[in-house]
């Protein structure tokens, strides 16, 4: 059962870090995308339809770790905890930027939340890099800090290339490259799916998995949970599959 949790975890690590790494990088790049209102509206409705979806992935992969391997989670928590504050902190910025900027009919209104959300979620991707830095340095803040700012720099290409799908062709041109690199989504998506598995390989597992009985139902939960998941996001994608033509509800 301790091999089929640390696969599961890994497939839905991956997944979020794929899923969720477009919306992030799309929001990082969204002064750049959208230059007026409009533009800002419609670059957000790109990926208005996944973003709390996306989240989904990043809830059962905490949920599977805590129980799963509690000694690794308490480890990682203890010794990065400046990092998933900065996460956690950007998350909930960027997620109020997104639901309160069209609440106020207002230029300085939405100035404000946009900002939010660029800053949360160049937080998230910080701190997302940060954290697989250390791992992959083989832990401590200072090997996420060397590695963070590459890594980061990858949720932004990886929403370029989320952008060039999902927005009208005028704006799409905009993401065709990020600082003169080609945008190619499925590159950038195997970046960051193959990340969290070598960083993975890195954690010692056996240490601190739960007792039998724990493991046991942690990991049959999971296995119902995943194809559940991987169906409503297969909807959601088949549902929003073509370009933005007109602003979201954000």
């Amino acid at each position: 059962m301790e091999s089929l949790a640390v696969v599961l975890l890994a497939v839905f690590s991956a997944g979020y870090l794929v899923l969720a790494g477009a919306d992030v990088g799309v929001g990082m790049l969204l002064p750049w995308l959208g230059r007026d209102e409009r533009e800002r509206r419609l670059v957000i409705a790109s990926f208005a339809p996944f973003f709390l979806g996306n989240e989904v992935w990043l809830v059962a992969a905490a949920g599977l770790a805590a129980g799963a391997f509690p000694g690794l989670e308490h480890e990682l928590l203890t010794e990065l905890y400046p990092l998933f504050v900065v996460l956690l902190v950007g998350w909930v910025v960027r997620d109020m930027g997104l639901w309160l900027r069209g609440r106020v009919d207002a230029a300085a209104w939405r100035v404000v939340w946009d900002g939010a959300v660029v800053a949360g979620s160049w937080a998230l991707a910080l701190a997302w890099g940060s954290v697989l830095g250390s791992v992959l340095g083989g832990g401590g803040l200072n090997a996420g800090s060397v590695l963070g700012l590459p890594l980061a720099l990858v949720f932004a290409w990886h929403g370029a290339g989320f952008a060039r799908w999902r927005l009208p062709v005028g704006l799409a041109g905009r993401a065709a490259r990020v600082g003169g690199v080609p945008s190619r989504y499925g590159v950038s998506a195997v970046v960051l799916a193959v990340a969290p598995v070598v960083a993975g390989v890195r954690l010692p597992w056996s240490e601190s998995a739960a007792d039998g009985a724990g493991l046991t139902m942690t990991a049959v939960v999971t296995v119902v949970v995943l194809p559940l998941l991987v169906a409503a996001q297969a909807l959601v994608w088949w549902t929003f599959r073509g370009r933005v033509e007109s602003p979201s509800y954000l």
